[in-house]
This record gives structure tokens, C-alpha cells and sequence, in this order.
């Protein structure tokens, strides 16, 4: 095993399959000869040539429509959007072309193609450009939403995304790209995930908590912090968010009787929501207090660093709001623990 970066091990498993299927191919702005914003599509361009790594006009309603046209040729277009707020201008090809040409032509033709685009704040690049709208994309059936937080699930949920023959929204989060993780040498060996089913990342017994990329991340510290406080959390990471893993969350909470749910877009409306329907629909009579979640405030996200940090959902935030909820148990020494 080799320790690399999240932002290598995309750069590395396009190149893969770029190698192992000659249909795959790149797009998107800058991803070229500037090798891309983030430089996940370093060398390609001069590895593949410009008829598989294809620079794209500043145009994402076009470019992705010619991507789900090239789809539906039998080409496997993996394209990248330089941020997830730019996905907003092509919303009209991705929920009513791609996410429904499959079910509207009676399976005739399907639409394998793949969307890569980051998220997410922290980065001081304003409130349009900092936003986490993958609730509009899990929204919409006919399309596959998944966000892996670590390197090795990046590799494995891309083979899976770039192999599937339904249009993916692949999430990343800039606050990921410089994270690293263990990864084979060998990525041959690394089997393609199975889109939909989440992993329990750390075993537990007093507190289910669940998140999804960054905050699966920040969910891990905040177990490692419950533990030096004598307490047992299990962490659930969603990696998918369209098909939902109900199941392993239902069998989580159901084993340690109750969730906090942390998630880096706003409250109202959420994926913190789904999932706390989910757990009220399939563990009801297991809980011993109410489902909580952590997210964001309710702002456009400031500019300011120090309110931009404010606004975002911190370790702090989900310590405290685990604490409160293992104290609404009535088994928790969380006072004294403090």
C-alpha cells in the first residue's frame, strides 16, 4: 500500500481507465493544456491527445449536452465542472436529458457518463462558489449521486461511476484534495464499489454518526474525541447519496439506540433530513432520544475567513450536539466527562 493524496488518486484511476477502456474520455474546461483547476487531469492531455481530453468552451449547458449525446453513442464522457455551482447552469441537461433519457426511451438507450465537480467552503471563494447543492441531484431518480471521502474509496466509487451505464454525479469537496490515505500501487486491484452501499467506518455501540465526504471526516476525529471521553461511537459514511444505504443505517442505530446526522450544506430540506426519516421510519422503537443533525447556517456563505468558519459545521459543533444527545439518553455520564 502507498499513502496519496485524494486528488491523486482521481488523477490516477482516470488514467486507469482511460488505459483500460479506449471509449472513456475527458471534458471540461481548463482540463487540458492548463491540466486542470485542481490538477486532477495532470499530463493526460499529452499521455491521451486531444481526441480523448477535450477542452470545452466556458459553456457547461453545451458541453454537457454533448456529453450525454456522446453517451448515447456508446462513449463513456467523464466530464469535469470546474465547481458544483456551475452545475446550476447545466441543470436542464442533467435532470431532463440524462437523468431520463433511459426510462423515456423504454430502456433503449442508456447514458453512461459521469459528472466530476467539488463543493464545498472553507476556501474563501464566495457565496456562489462555495455552495453544496447535491441535494438537487439526489433529488432526481434516474441519476447516481456518490461522495467518497477518503483516496481508496475515490478510486473505487470512480471505477464504479466511469463503468456504470447511469449517468453519475461524482462529488468531491475541495476541503479533500490534499487528504491523504492508503491506496495499492496496484490500482488493478482495486475492485469497483458497490454505488449504494455505505461503510461503517468505525465500530460502535453508544452513538451512530453519520456523514457523508468531508464531515465523514470530520465524524471520524469527533468519534476519536467521544472515545477519550469513554464513549462508544460507530460512524456511518454514506458514499452514496442516490441509490441511499437505508439498511446500514437502520442496522446502526437500531444497535446503539441513537444518530446525530453532520452534513456541510444547510439544514432546512436536507440529506440530514432524509436520513432522519429513514431512522424514524426503521428504528423508531430503538431510539433513546431524538435524531439531531449538524449543518451549516442558513447564509449565503460568507466572504470573511472568520465568518466563513463560523458558518460551516465544525468538529466542535458535532462534539457538542453528540454529547447533548448521549445525555438525552439518560446513560450518559457526559457531565462528568466534561
Amino acid at each position: 500500500m502507498a499513502i496519496t493524496t485524494y486528488r491523486q488518486a482521481l488523477r490516477d484511476t482516470l488514467r486507469a481507465e482511460m488505459l483500460r477502456d479506449e471509449n472513456v474520455l475527458l471534458m471540461g474546461e481548463e482540463i487540458g493544456v492548463f491540466e486542470g483547476s485542481y490538477k486532477i487531469t495532470e499530463g493526460l492531455l499529452k499521455e491521451f491527445g486531444p481526441r480523448r481530453v477535450k477542452d470545452t468552451p466556458i459553456a457547461e449547458e453545451g458541453f454537457v449536452g454533448a456529453a450525454i449525446g456522446a453517451a448515447m453513442l456508446g462513449l463513456r464522457p467523464v466530464v469535469e465542472l470546474m465547481t458544483i455551482n456551475f452545475s446550476l447552469l447545466a441543470l436542464d441537461q442533467i435532470v431532463n436529458h440524462a437523468a431520463k433519457i433511459y426510462g423515456m426511451f423504454g430502456g433503449q438507450k442508456s447514458v453512461p457518463m459521469v459528472i466530476r465537480t467539488p463543493g464545498g467552503g472553507g476556501q474563501q471563494l464566495g457565496a456562489t462558489h462555495s455552495q453544496n447543492v447535491e441535494l438537487y441531484y439526489a433529488f432526481v431518480p434516474g441519476l447516481k449521486v456518490v461522495a467518497p471521502s477518503n483516496p481508496l474509496d475515490a478510486v473505487a466509487l470512480m471505477k464504479a461511476s466511469i463503468r456504470d451505464d447511469d449517468p453519475v454525479l461524482f462529488l468531491e469537496n475541495l476541503a479533500l484534495y490534499n487528504t491523504k490515505g492508503e491506496v495499492p500501487e496496484d490500482l488493478s486491484t482495486v475492485q469497483p464499489a458497490e454505488i449504494g452501499r455505505a461503510a461503517v467506518t468505525r465500530e460502535g455501540t453508544d452513538i451512530t454518526i453519520i456523514g457523508y465526504s468531508r464531515m465523514a471526516h470530520v465524524a471520524r476525529d469527533v468519534a476519536e474525541r467521544l472515545a477519550a471521553e469513554g464513549f462508544s461511537a460507530e460512524v456511518v459514511d454514506l458514499r452514496s447519496l442516490r441509490p441511499l444505504d437505508r439498511e446500514t443505517i437502520v442496522t446502526s442505530v437500531r444497535k446503539t439506540g441513537c444518530a446525530v446526522v453532520a452534513e456541510d450544506d444547510w439544514l432546512t430540506y436536507g440529506i440530514g433530513a432524509e436520513i432522519a426519516a429513514t431512522v424514524q421510519e426503521g428504528a423508531f422503537d430503538w431510539l433513546d432520544a431524538p435524531v439531531r443533525r449538524v449543518a451549516m447556517a442558513e447564509v449565503p456563505l460568507p466572504y470573511a475567513k472568520s465568518l466563513e468558519m463560523a458558518a460551516l459545521p465544525s468538529g466542535d459543533d458535532l462534539l457538542t450536539v453528540c454529547r447533548e444527545t448521549l445525555r438525552a439518553t439518560g446513560r450518559s455520564t457526559v457531565e462528568t466527562a466534561r
